[in-house]
């Protein structure tokens, strides 16, 4: 039957389940097909944080969102154009977050008397057709996608149960058909994925092509729609979380600087999957060490850089609270280390599934003394490889631990990525002791507290190299020779030379870019980390109203950038958006006496672009004593043009 085709600049579509029905697998597929196509996109997987949640309830759905336009595009979306609901519990658990006119495709099979007591409805919505229905504000498309399925796989013998599972490739397939994804990687993947068990194979194939074939057939779904592929520079790319792209970057810091890599490290979520990504990479002399504790693993991680390696550490927030003796340590040794922190929800356990970047002070001041640790934090995924090959050479150059500050919704969120030329990305020069450095009497000697005049780092001495003996520990030394040393005037030397080196890679940043068109804008934002796509999702939103307002996003913390003290007196007003409530703002008020206005919103999911654009509208009309129309800046239309 012949089918309408319209065309759309973007969609957002949400995933949701049961943590058992593979909303995560369908919104990864969904991701790599419209990757293949070549649009621009961003994902947002969001999982409980128990192994296997209720079944059926709001606290066990499991979702998966992603953005898709023919433009580019900063966040995974404010609320989704379509929602797939496996479950009652799917269904009430995302339906608040839908504009109205929204897409929602339910599967029916589920909404039986007990599951839609266990997602607190008292009677089924979808039998509700009253103009005050929970549904009536959307377009409804309750389809029975189980029974659908169990019906098109009865060929293979599998039990109903296992047939059931294979639902949400029969969603999977009737997505692509309706937005025009290929699927020949999909069939490719499950090929691969199942290949040890033929009939699982084909069954999940068969459902994927039966959902396809269900979206061209049936009269349900008269329209589908088209999304062009997005322009983009010249180059490969692929698809890329965030955590993969970490992994790369340390990788990439290897072969640069010519330093094995090694990580001491110990499971946590979210950054287990780094471990587990460069376990795969042996050739490029990476060795990975999963110790007993986080506080073994960052230990082999700096006997790892004593004896010449690349040491990393990964983590999140509650195992950097128990690695930070030793970052003391490394700190005291002046040892090259990585620590990743992919910050979670806090404090103590929190929320181990949901974003947060609430350990900037942590990173900034969590250990005992004077330990200053240079902080490091990426924008988005792909720019996660940026940022640890910036993290390594900040670490191998200075001679110190780095933190590397990521979160949960790079770490498992997703974009494109251009791959980039090896060859072109900057060299990491060890520059290892290879001879002694001070002269006693007649004597040649090495003295590893000695100091580089430019970036005051001591020198890197690989133990077994020949007259070059020397010892580091956590006691105090003594500048130069290095010996133990209680002397107080020594004490107040070292403590002021650890910090000036740290404030030394100052010296080595770039300007600051400050995205200001107009260069008539009284409003600055500054963000971080994460905030950096909803921070411009907003400046976009605000900038089409026909208002000036200015952007910076912060990579370097500590130090901060030479010049961004002269930029912040540039503006009236300073807004601060953060995942916390003020850590980047109370350091900048403490360092530049900036009146900057925080805007702190802590849910565990990243921040929204139509609140964003409501604060700035709202610094935008104070500053230049104008009315600015808040309705134009939270409207649903595309505003991320």
């Amino acid at each position: 039957m012949s089918k309408q085709v319209k065309q759309l600049d973007r969609v957002i579509i949400r995933f949701a389940g049961d943590s058992g029905d593979g909303m995560q697998l369908t919104g990864d597929r969904f991701t790599q097909e419209s990757a293949v196509f070549g649009n621009d996109l961003m994902t947002l997987p969001n999982f409980p944080a128990e192994i296997r949640a209720p079944q059926g309830t709001i606290p066990g759905v499991s979702s998966f969102q992603v953005h898709f336009a023919d433009h580019d595009i900063l966040t995974a979306g404010d609320a989704p154009d379509v929602l797939v609901a496996m479950n009652p519990a799917a269904l009430r658990a995302n339906l608040g977050d839908l504009p109205k006119g929204a897409t929602v495709i339910v599967d029916t099979h589920d909404f039986t008397s007990r599951n839609l007591a266990k997602a607190g409805y008292e009677t089924n919505p979808l039998e509700d057709d009253s103009p005050a229905g929970p549904l009536a504000d959307f377009q409804l498309h309750a389809v029975d996608l189980t029974g659908m399925t169990v019906e098109a796989v009865k060929e293979f013998g599998l039990s109903r149960k296992d047939a059931a599972r294979a639902k949400n490739m029969f969603a999977l397939g009737l997505l692509s058909w309706m937005y025009g994804r290929p699927t020949e990687s999909t069939v490719a993947f499950l090929e691969r994925r199942f290949a040890k068990v033929p009939d699982i194979r084909d069954a999940n194939i068969t459902a994927f092509k039966t959902g396809w074939n269900f979206g061209e057939t049936t009269e349900s779904f008269a329209v589908s729609y088209e999304i062009k592929p997005a322009p983009v520079s010249s180059g490969t790319y692929r698809n890329i979380t965030g955590n993969l792209a970490l992994a790369y970057g340390l990788v990439a810091a290897g072969v640069r600087s010519g330093l094995p890599v090694f990580l001491g490290t110990y499971p946590i979520t979210p950054a287990s999957d780094i471990l587990h990504e460069l376990s795969k990479h042996k050739a490029f002399g990476v060795t990975t060490f999963q110790a007993e504790d986080e506080i073994a693993g960052i230990g082999a991680a700096i006997g790892a850089s004593y004896a010449g390696s690349l040491g990393v550490t990964s983590t999140s927030g509650p195992g950097v609270a128990l690695k930070s003796e030793a970052i003391g340590l490394a700190v005291m040794t002046e040892l090259p280390l990585v620590i990743v922190n992919v910050q979670r929800g806090g404090p103590s356990t929190g929320l181990p599934t949901k974003t947060e970047q609430a350990d900037l002070l942590q990173a900034m001041f969590g250990r005992n003394g004077e330990a200053p640790v240079p902080v490091v934090a990426p924008a988005s995924p792909g720019d996660c490889f940026d940022a640890a090959l910036e993290a390594a050479r900040i670490a191998v150059t200075y001679r110190t631990p780095v933190m590397l500050l990521s979160d949960g919704y790079l770490a498992n969120g997703s974009e494109p990525w251009r791959i980039p030329v090896v060859d072109e990305l900057p060299a990491i020069d060890p520059a290892f002791a290879t001879e002694p450095n001070h002269t006693v009497g007649e004597k040649d000697v090495f003295w590893p507290y000695t100091r580089d005049e430019e970036t005051l780092a001591r020198p890197w001495a690989v133990p077994g190299t020949a007259g070059l003996e020397h010892r580091i520990g956590g006691l105090e030394k003594a500048d130069g020779h290095g010996n133990i040393s209680y002397d107080p005037a020594n004490h107040d030397l070292m403590v002021r030379t650890r910090a000036a080196k740290v404030e030394r890679i100052a010296d080595s940043l770039p300007p600051l870019v400050v995205d200001d068109p107009s260069g008539e804008a009284k409003v600055l934002v500054i963000g971080w980390g994460s905030t950096y796509g909803p921070i411009g999702a907003g400046v976009r939103r605000v900038r089409k109203a026909g208002f000036n307002v200015a952007q910076v996003h912060l990579r370097h913390l500590n130090p901060f950038p030479k010049d961004l003290g002269e930029v912040l007196k540039r503006y009236d007003k300073v807004l601060v958006p953060e995942m916390n409530l003020g850590q980047l703002s109370m350091l900048l008020r403490a360092k530049y006496l900036v009146d900057a206005v925080g805007l702190n919103i802590v849910r565990g999911l990243p921040l929204k672009a139509a609140e964003l654009a409501d604060a700035i509208g709202s610094l935008v009309a104070e500053a230049e004593g104008v009315t600015v129309d808040l309705s134009v800046l939270s409207g649903t239309s595309d505003e991320e043009l």
